[in-house]
């Protein structure tokens, strides 16, 4: 009797667990479109079709995407193309890394203008990420230090955090092409986006670290916030941090951790609630799917490939 006792408390205790956690996905990565050179920023258009930069030195491309994931063609090459946002006319920005640092306008047919390369007399550094927001202005990081003095043949420095960066956020009027700071000082700004709150979110790559500005009074408030950190406790020692982050339509964010070989998802509160493993250790942007899908598209610079990863959530929409 005792023993069939402990028998039935155990499994009263096992599915008591079960109920408690968390849903997580266990669908493995999908190739959606591989032979990519260094992929980031991919971006669904309204008809189904994919926007990527190629960073590699061997093409530096914005590359489009059939839907079906089998055709590539290239649309201009720019240098090191970094993040990429297309707007309501389908105008394609790009955060241009290297030649020069700077904001660049694509057309659909290839014709590229440089469309800012300074703030206030001061040149860009490493222009990352890009999301419009709310104001209908496009927001910008910049990482805060030159590629080539982050990189060293073809490998990142090992002194990396001890290395003098300025990490800012901007603020671009495309209609007037005006530019103001939002912030500054960041330990190399990377990811940025708007969440259903209209808050500005923004990941600082060397620290592992997520803040939030808010939004008030029709505009993104100065003040940085700590919301929450990729990392469980302390940073890892092999390099890894967010990049690219983009918000589910059931409030929680979606972060690519580099290095780490995961999408980590943030909470409303900040808190991590589950990891979802990628193909490749260098996952480093993401992109929710059409509408009526539950995926997530991530782009992976390690096996040079557009995964698609199943989750329990649709994408919220951006703006543009």
């Amino acid at each position: 009797m005792r023993k069939f006792y402990i028998i039935f408390c155990a499994m009263i205790l096992v599915m008591a667990v079960n109920g408690c956690t968390k849903k997580v996905e266990t669908e493995a990565p999908k190739v959606f479109a591989g032979n990519l050179s260094e992929p980031e920023g991919p971006v669904l258009l309204s008809d189904g079709n994919w926007l990527v930069v190629e960073m590699g030195p061997d093409k530096g491309t914005i590359t489009h995407i059939s839907a079906d994931g089998k055709t590539h063609r290239i649309i201009a090459r720019t240098g090191r193309p970094n993040g990429l946002a297309v707007d309501k006319e389908g105008i394609i920005w790009v955060a241009e890394s290297m030649n020069p640092p700077s904001l660049l306008k694509v057309t659909m047919d290839g014709k590229v203008e440089v469309f800012l390369k300074e703030y206030k007399g001061a040149p860009f550094l490493f222009p990352n990420d890009l999301a419009f927001g709310p104001d209908g202005a496009l927001y910008m990081t910049d990482s805060g230090v030159r590629f080539n003095d982050l990189v060293k043949d073809g490998k990142l420095r090992s002194d990396y955090m001890d290395i003098k960066t300025d990490g800012c956020v901007f603020r671009i009027d495309v209609e007037k092409k005006t530019i103001e700071k939002i912030d500054s000082g960041l330990k190399f700004a990377n990811g940025i986006v708007f969440g259903p709150d209209n808050n500005l979110y923004v990941d600082e790559m060397f620290t592992g670290k997520v803040y939030r500005y808010l939004w008030a009074n029709d505009k993104i408030t100065p003040k940085r916030e700590f919301f929450g950190s990729v990392f469980d406790r302390e940073r890892p020692k092999v390099f890894n941090g967010p990049d690219g982050m983009k918000f589910g339509t059931n409030g929680q964010l979606y972060i690519t951790v580099y290095g780490q070989g995961n999408v980590t998802v943030l909470g409303s509160d900040g808190s991590i609630q589950r990891r979802i493993p990628t193909r490749g250790n260098k996952p480093t942007n993401i992109s929710f799917g059409l509408p009526d899908q539950k995926k997530i598209y991530v782009t992976e610079d390690e096996t040079g490939v557009l995964q698609a990863i199943d989750v329990d959530t649709t994408g919220l929409l951006l703006f543009k």
